[in-house]
């Protein structure tokens, strides 16, 4: 099992896709024991709910360490086929060794931009966790996953509702805008953010906008851990997310405070909830799901 082509025929990356590869990926890697864990929790709360069936075609869009495309592929069957699809190629390599050591075989993996181009390989299933908010242009990327699909065939994705209702996000962005200035407009970044996706309305507008037929929200509730202890979840929250965005952009600023803002950071996460794994917080996603009518260009 390899990556052994390209989804993309593109001679360059774009901006966004240097940035997951030089950036994010190692601090992902870093903190995987706390994303893969927290992102899983609102997987598992929709995954028996999906319309998967043994033999079907799936394409898992911004897969990234892999488990949710292996976990479709064990739904699908050996008949069945998933795609998992990244941009990073870190994030690749790991989901292409995990899946070879789970000897899961009905699984291959392609590196490409979702907001370029997909295999139009005609899925019965697409689908993709918290990455559609992403997205940079999310018209054009939702269309291409309506696109992969085949006529009547299904998709779903994940994103984050309201910061309000995702304080293990946006809590410790508050902390650290009493220390640091919001990231200007040239700010390096990932993309639109957690919270692009987050409205009703505005998301529902774009999904009709890209084709689907169908579209229903359902609010999806979890705690989700955080950190190991203290010291854990206030460098995942200094590395990763809005208040990391915050502190990498304040550069020299940001060091020079690191130790007022790790403080403050320290009792804010003191106040929240603590179990044996470590510290807990809520977290509140939209599961979109909606059909591919299949006449639409």
């Amino acid at each position: 099992m390899s990556v052994t082509e390209s989804a993309n025929p593109q001679p360059e990356d774009t901006a966004f896709v240097d940035f997951w590869n030089e950036i994010l990926a190692p601090k992902f890697f870093r903190f995987k024991h706390v994303l893969v864990g927290g992102l899983t929790q609102h997987s598992e709360a929709i995954f028996p709910s999906l319309p998967v069936r043994p033999g079907d075609r799936v394409l898992d869009v911004g897969c990234g360490f892999g488990d949710t495309a292996i976990k479709l592929a064990h739904l699908v069957g050996p008949e069945g086929e998933v795609v998992g699809l990244d941009c990073c190629d870190a994030f690749l390599d790991f989901a292409i060794n995990d899946a070879q050591e789970r000897g899961v075989n009905n699984i291959r993996f392609m590196r490409g931009d979702a907001e370029i181009t997909l295999p139009a390989d005609n899925f019965d299933f697409v689908f993709a966790r918290f990455g559609t908010m992403f997205f940079a242009n999310p018209v054009a990327g939702l269309r291409n996953m309506r696109k992969a699909l085949r006529p009547g065939g299904k998709m779903v994705h994940i994103v984050w509702r309201e910061r309000a209702d995702n304080p293990w996000l946006s809590m410790a962005k508050d902390v650290v805008l009493e220390f640091l200035p919001q990231p200007g407009d040239d700010a390096q970044t990932c993309g639109p953010g957690p919270f692009s996706m987050s409205n009703e309305e505005t998301v529902g507008a774009m999904m009709k906008s890209a084709g689907y037929e169908d579209v229903e929200f359902k609010r999806v509730d979890c705690p989700v851990l955080v950190g190991n202890n203290v010291s854990d979840a206030i460098a995942f929250q200094l590395a990763i997310g809005p208040a990391g965005e915050v502190f990498r952009e304040a550069g020299a600023e940001a060091e020079e405070k690191r130790d007022l803002i790790e403080a403050a950071l320290g009792e804010a996460i003191e106040r929240q909830n603590k179990s044996e794994d470590g510290i807990i917080m809520p977290s509140s996603s939209w599961m979109i799901s909606a059909t591919n009518p299949g006449q639409l260009v």
